[in-house]
């Protein structure tokens, strides 16, 4: 069983700017040991590590500690798409076997159309050229610019974490259910079920979101739709074995093995067990 989605952060390596005292409990180092605890009695073994900082630094960071873990079966990093460089940059990371992945950090732009400027080009056919995934980093405002970004570059692989970041704790449903169902209409658009219980209210049980998961199940089936812990952001909803079991509730059992494992390997092209 693999988890699609989870961070480990070094704290005096200071490229965490969202990363504040502010967000209390998760505000310290983790570390490969602690998501290898924490995952145990939920019975996963394998994972994807993607990045907190947009910098290449942490990147390159990540796909150290990833390199001698048998168990980060990739990395999901970030690199300045803006960059003149960007193509060059990307195909140099993507010597890393381990790099399987790249996230611009969407959520955090104040431009929503950000990511369809022309200057982002060479980059984008790069990750194409190399056979990395996008991962979207996204809420629902930007859907309609991911349908118009895989609508451009059809070979691109695209993840968007965390359903889109719906608005749980203000009851936003309608336009993104129908959001979500036209992404969905996208061969080569995945989803992660992600994210979710952190954007329900303050101390709401995981349950809260099962109408959520279901939908995301409906719209991309267990063929492209995979699951992600987001530890350790997700403490600051629950607990990991809770958000496991209340993902597993709303899966049926025969699609748990896709949905909890092969999904990703075919998301991100990775080979399992590795060559060897």
């Amino acid at each position: 069983m693999i988890d699609a989605h989870f961070h480990i952060w070094r704290l005096d390596r200071a490229d965490y700017g969202w990363l504040t005292p502010a967000l209390g409990a998760i505000h310290r180092d983790v570390s490969l040991d602690d998501w290898r605890r924490v995952r145990a009695a939920s019975g996963i073994t394998a994972g994807v590590l993607v990045q907190a900082a947009p910098t290449e630094a942490e990147t390159r960071f990540l796909l150290d500690q990833a390199r001698d873990a048998p168990d980060v079966l990739g990395v999901v990093g970030w690199v300045d798409l803006l960059a003149t460089d960007a193509a060059h940059r990307i195909r140099a990371l993507a010597a890393a076997p381990k790099l399987v992945g790249l996230r611009p950090m969407l959520q955090d732009l104040p431009d929503p159309d950000w990511i369809l400027q022309e200057r982002l080009a060479p980059g984008l056919e790069a990750m194409q050229a190399v056979g990395l995934t996008f991962d979207a980093l996204i809420k629902p405002v930007h859907v309609p610019r991911i349908i118009a970004l895989a609508a451009r570059y059809p070979a691109l692989r695209i993840v968007v974490d965390h359903g889109a970041k719906p608005a749980i704790a203000a009851g936003q449903w309608d336009d993104w259910a129908a959001a979500m169902r036209d992404l969905s209409g996208l061969p080569q658009v995945f989803c992660k079920l992600s994210g979710l219980w952190t954007e329900a209210a303050t101390g709401a049980p995981a349950a809260v979101v099962q109408p959520y998961m279901r939908h995301l199940l409906v719209c991309f089936g267990p063929q492209r739709l995979l699951w992600g812990s987001d530890w350790p952001v997700l403490e600051l909803a629950g607990d990991y074995q809770s958000w496991h079991a209340a993902a597993c509730s709303a899966v049926p059992p025969a699609q748990r093995a896709q949905v909890f494992g092969a999904t990703a390997l075919s998301a991100y092209r990775i080979e399992f067990p590795p060559p060897g």
